[in-house]
């Protein structure tokens, strides 16, 4: 019996839209591709229950609530490993997102990352480019979500320049075109304002150039439809052209009101959007110079799913990411290979903490708990110093805002938090993480504070032996006493560091055999 191939699942928690996809990875000749097999698509528009006080009020709450608990059901069986559920602009924004987002992983089943704006962008290119032929020279991707639009600049499956900007159908539609009522004045001023915010952008993407515009999701494939079901494109052009959307715009104007636009393809969901989406997309068109763009109904989910496989395949955009870091802040590579080795040599010596099973407990469970503990310490040991480029002093504080606080292409808001706490405890005194006693991962910062202290020499001259249990509620470290005789200042630094875990009321015993 042939083994099944594996199941990746994305969900978007998406301005306008929730969706979810499932997926099959497929191994070819040719390469590793992801097939659709199931997909569902709620319109939640979480963006109109954004009020002006960037508060999400009830309604909308409940809607994204009830949806999610759906997805549940849909998802149910699935190991976390194998899912990823991202949400973006409206919970970047709104001010109560951390009340939403409790209740919603509840209702999932899984966690719910909010990404970055430059992340989303970077997961969107992954997913359309994917989807699209290849083509010679750059390739402009552009997507319109409810509350932001990314634009991002690339070639072959490497995005080169991205941004994502505070305009969106949703936001867009509320503003400009209250009930739906739409005319030449309105429309006029959308396009003014959404080409404010892309003249910010414009000039850079314009000298880039790109042989291939694509527009990506929900609003550029909603009106392509319009355009080619209605006959606007001239000459029977699929996708998208700067005269169909012109046509589409009078028609709407006509109408004065989009509850009252009578074309064929026209969902009704997308009705209330349809003036932002709109009015962005001419402007997309005007302020970009762009003549004709096609569609491509993939995006972000896609994105998050191949993101996901390269995790599960060892193409980790994370490791990718830190090592642009060790380029950029000019990190001592051979201290860095040093303390991650020794850190996962110790590492290696303690069993997996139950906490960090997120899985049913079995063997495959603890093995990637265990993988993904190792990869945390290694990046952590690679970028620990990288405060050092900004000053010696407190070096560590640095490294942990910049691993906290920078665009970290792969890494989720909890990553790059797990990340941070390791940059900032790794030396130093343990009283300022003992606040987030929930939050650190108290054994892969004892192996890397314990690596970090062997290493202070910068040589490899280490004891044969470094032996390290686990006490209950603490840690035991047992170093060859004819090495310790010869290295007093590790052995004052090892009773220094005892006295600084039984601060913080953790045990911390020191064994010379």
């Amino acid at each position: 019996m042939s083994t099944p191939s594996p199941l990746l699942a994305a969900v978007d928690l998406g301005s306008n839209s929730f969706r979810l996809i499932i997926g099959r990875v497929e191994e070819t000749s040719a390469g590793t591709q992801i097939y659709q097999v199931d997909a569902l698509r709620e319109p939640v528009r979480l963006a109109a229950g954004l009020n002006a006080e960037k508060y999400l009020d009830h309604p909308s709450q409940q809607r994204g609530w009830d949806v999610l608990k759906r997805f549940g059901e849909r998802l149910r069986g699935f190991h976390p490993d194998k899912v990823r559920a991202v949400a973006t602009n409206t919970l970047r924004v709104a001010k109560n997102a951390d009340d939403f987002l409790g209740e919603a992983q509840h209702a999932l089943g899984f966690p719910i990352e909010v990404i970055a704006g430059r992340e989303e962008a970077r997961l969107i290119y992954a997913g359309a480019a994917h989807s699209v032929p290849t083509c010679q020279g750059n390739r402009l991707v552009v997507d319109i979500g409810g509350g932001s639009t990314e634009f991002i600049i690339g070639q072959d499956y490497e995005p080169l320049i991205m941004e994502s900007l505070y305009i969106g159908c949703v936001s867009h539609s509320r503003q400009f075109f209250p009930s739906g009522n739409v005319d030449e004045y309105a429309m006029k001023q959308a396009e003014l304002a959404a080409r404010r915010e892309i003249q910010i952008i414009s000039a850079t993407y314009r000298d880039a150039a790109w042989s291939q515009a694509i527009g990506s999701s929900g609003t550029a494939r909603a009106l392509a439809e319009l355009l080619e079901a209605n006959g606007f494109n001239d000459g029977g052009v699929h996708g998208l052209t700067r005269g169909g959307l012109e046509r589409l715009k009078r028609a709407l104007v006509k109408a004065e009101n989009a509850n009252r636009l009578k074309l064929a393809g026209l969902k009704q969901d997308r009705v209330p959007v349809l003036p932002g989406g709109l009015s962005i997309m001419l402007s997309v068109f005007n302020e970009l110079e762009v003549d004709h763009m096609e569609t491509t109904d993939a995006a972000l989910r896609l994105g998050v799913m191949y993101d996901l496989l390269g995790r599960t395949q060892h193409q980790d955009m994370r490791a990718v990411t830190v090592e642009q870091f060790v380029r950029r802040y000019g990190v001592d590579r051979a201290q860095a290979e040093r303390v991650g080795c020794l850190a996962i040599r110790l590492y290696r010596q303690l069993p997996v903490e139950a906490a960090e099973a997120d899985g049913d407990g079995t063997t495959q469970d603890l093995d990637e708990d265990r993988a993904e503990g190792e990869a945390l310490l290694n990046w952590a040991s690679s970028l620990h110093e990288m405060g050092l480029s900004i000053s010696h002093s407190a070096y560590h504080k640095h490294s942990a805002y910049i691993g906290s606080n920078a665009d970290m292409p792969g890494f989720s808001r909890p990553d790059q938090a797990r990340l941070a706490e390791l940059l900032l405890g790794h030396v130093g005194k343990l009283g300022k993480l003992a606040s987030q006693v929930q939050q650190v991962d108290w054994q892969l910062l004892f192996c890397l504070r314990l690596a970090v202290l062997f290493c202070r020499r910068r040589t490899d001259a280490l004891p044969d032996s470094i032996e390290v249990q686990r006490l209950g509620d603490g840690f035991m470290v047992s170093v060859p006493r004819a090495w310790i005789d010869v290295n007093p200042l590790t052995d004052y630094s090892l009773q220094r560091e005892a006295q600084e875990w039984e601060k913080i009321g953790l045990r911390y015993k020191v064994v010379y055999a």
